[in-house]
């Protein structure tokens, strides 16, 4: 934090009386593991830190992105050298019609500092729940931070130390397992468990296949598998910019002409979470319940957003999309799961999902992995990959049945640039009926 003030102090004395400035900041310091045929492969860590200057004056705004080096006066210089290039861009730029600037001076500061597990540990575990089977993983820990601070005096911190375990477990007949362990705290005696679960699943998958015809089935979705429906349809699906101009798959939620399941309330739950309290903007993020028992409640509204259809923003992204997404836990005991799916589909994952008529929010995609064959309470065979078809309005409407009460931590694997702080919070659904195309 101490680097990022001395910055944030430096272009405070650096700026004209008409500039005004933000300043993002973003690090990290992990530590990555690859595993092969359940051995380690490739260790090492990653220590980086950037910065992202925002230079606003009489309406024009451009923003640079700056890599720190970790020598104040390096970065200082680094600093100085975006200013005087933003400088000389504003005048070239039109003014921004939609810029709408928060000058209220607020300040958060939040440090999740749970003990991270001694990676030793972790290996330890790891090798005993894979004794005897082809795993193939990825492991990232470490502490995130973000910061930000603006000409208006306002400063946030944010730091979160977190860990995941994503892995799959390969079965000789080329067919795979995959899970994922995630969280803030390692529980050895949690993540033996969870493994155990992926275990026994392989076993499964050296039966033969049991094909299905195409048609409607009973099924159970995984709460992996309810983080890419959920997934897809926060593309959009709660941004207040694409309700407004009628591009939300939820579209018809929000003009309450339908409904998903009184089951169902999902939320934007921003405290305790990875995510930040604050908006790259500069605006303070809270709590926001977006569907409240099955009918729409509130949207991620940025400030963009806000100045364009005259809204209130609540710290949204740029692209008004979750990232400490929520939904709430159900009734269904996880040992009950099998019983009361009965005779249908257990599915494990699903992939490659698009939006097959978006106005609808009908979806397509394909099972994944470990997908089976349920026969009176019992998984009787693997089933051969299939597609999808069906309405969210359905499968977390009209057709869910339950919801698991247990939830699954679902931290983002996304590596790319920097790791992310994105995160969801997801039960198991049980559904009446799903929808096999072919």
């Amino acid at each position: 934090m101490n680097n990022f003030k001395a910055l944030v102090d430096w272009l405070k004395q650096a700026i004209t009386d008409s500039e005004q400035f933000h300043l993002g900041y973003a690090d990290e310091s992990s530590e990555f593991v690859r595993f092969n045929h359940a051995k380690v492969r490739q260790a090492g860590q990653v220590q980086q830190a950037s910065v992202n200057l925002k230079l606003i004056n009489d309406g024009r705004h451009a923003d640079l992105a700056i890599t720190l080096a970790g020598e104040p006066q390096v970065d200082l210089q680094r600093l100085a050298d975006g200013l005087q290039q933003l400088r000389e861009t504003l005048p070239l730029l039109p003014q921004d019609p939609y810029l709408l600037l928060n000058h209220n001076a607020w300040q958060s500061n939040n440090e999740q500092a749970q003990p991270l597990p001694e990676l030793a540990q972790v290996l330890e575990d790891i090798s005993r729940a894979a004794d005897g089977v082809d795993l193939v993983g990825f492991y990232a820990a470490g502490p995130i931070s973000r910061g930000f601070a603006s000409s208006s005096g306002a400063f946030g911190w944010h730091q979160a130390n977190s860990f995941n375990f994503d892995f799959s477990l390969f079965h000789a007949n080329g067919e795979a397992v995959k899970a994922s362990y995630a969280g803030h705290t390692w529980d050895s005696a949690e993540f033996a468990a969870r493994f155990q679960q992926a275990r026994e699943q392989l076993e499964y998958l050296g039966r033969p296949l049991h094909t299905l015809a195409p048609g409607q089935y009973r099924a159970y979705l995984a709460p992996a598998a309810i983080e890419e429906i959920i997934s897809i349809i926060t593309w959009g699906g709660f941004s207040a910019q694409a309700i407004a101009s009628k591009g939300s798959s939820l579209q018809k939620l929000y003009a309450g002409e339908q409904s998903l399941s009184p089951l169902v309330t999902v939320t934007e739950q921003v405290s305790g979470s990875l995510s930040q309290a604050f908006s790259t903007e500069g605006y303070p993020r809270g709590d926001v319940t977006l569907i409240e028992a099955g009918k729409a409640e509130g949207q991620l509204i940025n400030s963009r957003s806000a100045a364009e259809y005259g809204l209130s923003t609540n710290g949204a992204s740029s692209d008004e999309s979750p990232s400490a997404l929520q939904m709430a836990a159900g009734s269904l005991a996880q040992a009950d799961i099998l019983k009361q799916l009965g005779t249908g589909l257990y599915i494990s994952n699903l992939w490659y999902l698009n939006y097959s008529d978006l106005p609808a929010a009908r979806l397509t995609g394909m099972t994944r992995f470990a997908t089976f064959w349920v026969e009176d309470g019992e998984i009787k065979a693997p089933v051969s990959t299939m597609r999808f078809d069906d309405s969210v309005f359905s499968l977390l409407g009209s057709q869910l049945e339950a919801l698991t009460v247990e939830r699954e931590l679902l931290l983002s694997a996304s590596t790319y640039g920097q790791r992310n702080t994105a995160s969801n919070l997801l039960p198991g659904a049980l559904v009446k009926r799903l929808t096999l195309t072919l």
